[in-house]
């Protein structure tokens, strides 16, 4: 009788079990912004949102394993993130919800794989861009992600667009061109610099 209840219990509670592992990582009961509603009811950005928080945690886990600035670093994960989030949730302005929150979630997923090397790069570009010598390390994310390393500083970025292959916006240095043969580089004041491979 106790093993038929038990069961009984298990079988009633798999649909919210289910529910819970298909859904986003937030509390849909508790949903304000059009953002976070649309996500409650769309599997495919549920999954989206999975995603980036498993992401998260990884590069979280990064930050916290480093040798100098670990708190530092962490502490500016968080925050920025928190922005991200806001940022996000500024999608009630676009024309269309949908693509711009899909777009957030995919940026902000090859911006963590590019900052904390969350898998190896697909390839290795050593660069000299005027006085400048750069390596780009690319990123097959389903939206495609740059990390640009130059001295002891690093420019993660990911596509500009989904229809402009081989243009990046990079966080904090403006746009990494890289259209075959022509390879250019800018800074955050729109200055750009062409590139030949080392």
């Amino acid at each position: 009788m106790t093993k038929t209840i038990a069961f009984t219990l298990i079988l009633a509670a798999a649909p919210m079990m289910v529910a819970a592992q298909d859904g986003p990582t937030f509390d849909c009961a508790k949903a304000e912004s059009s953002a976070e509603k649309l996500i409650c009811n769309d599997p495919d950005l549920a999954a989206l949102d999975r995603r980036l928080a498993e992401r998260f945690a990884a590069a979280v886990a990064v930050a916290e394993g480093l040798d100098v600035g670990a708190e530092e670093t962490t502490k500016n994960l968080r925050a920025m993130q928190r922005g991200w989030i806001s940022g996000r949730d500024e999608c009630w302005k676009a024309p269309d919800l949908r693509p711009c929150v899909e777009t957030q979630y995919l940026r902000r997923e090859a911006d963590l794989v590019a900052e904390f090397m969350l898998e190896p790069a697909s390839d290795r570009i050593p660069l000299t861009c005027g006085p400048r010598a750069v390596t780009v390390n690319r990123f097959a994310t389903p939206l495609p992600a740059v990390r640009v390393e130059e001295g002891d500083r690093v420019y993660p970025g990911a596509l500009a667009e989904a229809d402009t292959p081989g243009t990046y916006y990079l966080r904090g240095a403006g746009m990494l061109v890289m259209d075959h043969d022509e390879i250019s580089i800018g800074d955050p004041y729109g200055e750009a610099q062409t590139c030949t491979v080392r």
